[in-house]
């Protein structure tokens, strides 16, 4: 890239991460959230500050500050494949949410605005950043696509304007905050010691063994900190459980194909530098393994099927970290499988749970019984998500089995315990939903006439790749 562009795309992303405070600001101001707003200000001062120390200086232009490697590739093809399903399914989807909306707000003697054009456009937006996320080795690039996906997000969690909605969004900002600030402060920290600004610099760097390198160590844990903030790992887990308030392709944004993505995708970046630091290593692993058991546990008390979900996103998301953290390749590797198989099998879930709930006007698995009855063409692929999830010959099953291996060959001995404990968990939340849909019913009356073509589509093209999966 020529040095001209680089530069200017660097001034382009620091405006941009000054517009994302201002907006934090303002809905600081106008929902009277003075923590946000306190965050808001701290980011803004640390992103003005080093904008001015490093635009002036050659730093502002990387020779390369773009970098595709096979991990990068895999989140374009899962971000623009799904990502774009989703917004498929969102159109016949918000019909109905409209037209409820609409119902709900007329027995209130009330009015209910239509802010689809402005849920679409942030949708797009989203995954526009998810791309630059994922595409770019410049941390100032990386950081303004991060920023951008945690304000969406608020955003669209904000979509109905209810106090619920209200409070878990702030919950969300600022939880992300606290990730955003660690993340500015990890590249603050490279710049003040003369170290590189772009992943792959880093990685060199660390391999020099100079005394330099062992600088590194800081910056290595506040960018991990960061990206185990955006992955909901505990105890930042709360954002993720609020979430659900939002529409279901909100939901299926933030669990598959982004967002809680984008921290996982960052810790295989740094993974190199977890089997060079072993402190940094035994943090992310450490966080991982207490999420993955935890979340998997709390998931079996669970009967609202989008907090299954949830749970079941954060418990595997802190296996995901848990490899990453050993930083072996092999568990690398697994790691990565486990990242492509749960975008697709989740995906698929939540947009059947959006539909059904629209059809039977309940989330909650008690009320499913006689699915097969009432929606048996949703009910197979509801069914299909699922053994997706855990059971052969699936890519998660395959996935975790990898993760198996490879904490046996690192002698990973308690690791093997809690992956074995969490798996138990696990296999007992989904086969108590899965038990539950091919009960059939024959006083129940079929629904699935009114489902969108759209719906139908983004289900069918998802299914599809688990298979091929």
């Amino acid at each position: 890239m020529a040095p001209g562009t680089s530069r200017m795309l660097s001034i382009i992303s620091s405006v941009i991460d000054v517009i994302l405070c201002a907006v934090i600001l303002y809905n600081a101001r106008k929902c009277k959230s003075p923590l946000t707003a306190v965050l808001g200000v701290v980011q803004l001062v640390g992103s003005v500050v080093f904008a001015a120390m490093t635009l002036p200086a050659a730093e502002a232009v990387t020779a390369t500050p773009l970098y595709l490697d096979y991990m990068s590739v895999i989140m374009v093809l899962a971000v623009g494949i799904v990502g774009s399903l989703i917004c498929v399914y969102a159109l016949g989807y918000m019909k109905d949410f409209q037209a409820h909306d609409e119902h709900e707000s007329a027995l209130r003697g009330q009015t209910a605005p239509d802010r689809r054009p402005q849920f679409l456009a942030l949708m797009f937006l989203f995954l526009s950043a998810m791309f630059v996320m994922v595409t770019s080795d410049n941390l100032e690039w990386l950081f303004c696509g991060w920023e951008i996906t945690t304000v969406c997000s608020f955003l669209m969690i904000d979509y109905t304007r209810t106090p619920e909605a209200i409070k878990n969004a702030f919950n969300q900002i600022i939880l992300n905050m606290l990730g955003g600030i660690a993340f500015l402060a990890g590249f603050m920290y490279l710049h003040v010691n003369g170290m590189p600004l772009t992943i792959s610099g880093m990685i060199e760097l660390s391999s020099a063994g100079t005394a330099q390198s062992a600088l590194l160590v800081m910056p290595v844990v506040l960018l991990s900190l960061a990206a185990l903030t955006k992955a909901a790992q505990m105890p930042f887990h709360t954002w993720l459980l609020g979430a659900m308030v939002a529409p279901t392709p909100t939901s299926a944004l933030l669990h598959s194909s982004t967002m809680v993505k984008a921290g996982v995708f960052l810790m295989v970046k740094l993974s190199p530098l977890y089997a060079i630091y072993p402190v940094t290593g035994f943090m992310v692993t450490s966080v991982g393994a207490i999420t993955f058991l935890l979340a998997a546990l709390m998931a079996i008390s669970q009967s609202n099927a989008k907090r299954v979900l949830a749970y079941s996103t954060i418990s595997n998301l802190g296996l995901i970290s848990a490899c990453l953290g050993v930083g072996a390749p092999e568990a690398v590797r697994a790691a990565i499988f486990l990242i492509l198989f749960h975008t697709v099998a989740k995906s698929l879930l939540f947009l059947c749970v959006g539909t059904a709930e629209h059809h039977i006007d309940s989330r909650n698995i008690e009320d499913m019984d006689g699915m097969f009855s009432r929606m048996p063409r949703l009910t197979r692929l509801m069914m299909m998500g699922i053994m997706g999830m855990f059971a052969a010959p699936f890519g998660m099953l395959v996935s975790k089995w990898g993760a198996l291996v490879a904490f046996a060959q690192t002698g990973n001995v308690l690791m093997i315990m809690v992956l074995a404990f969490g798996s138990a968990a696990t296999f007992f939340f989904w086969g108590k939903w899965l038990a539950k849909l091919p009960g059939v019913d024959s006083t129940a009356e079929n629904v699935e006439g009114n489902v969108h073509k759209t719906e139908w589509m983004a289900h069918n093209t998802i299914a599809a790749l688990l298979v091929l999966c």
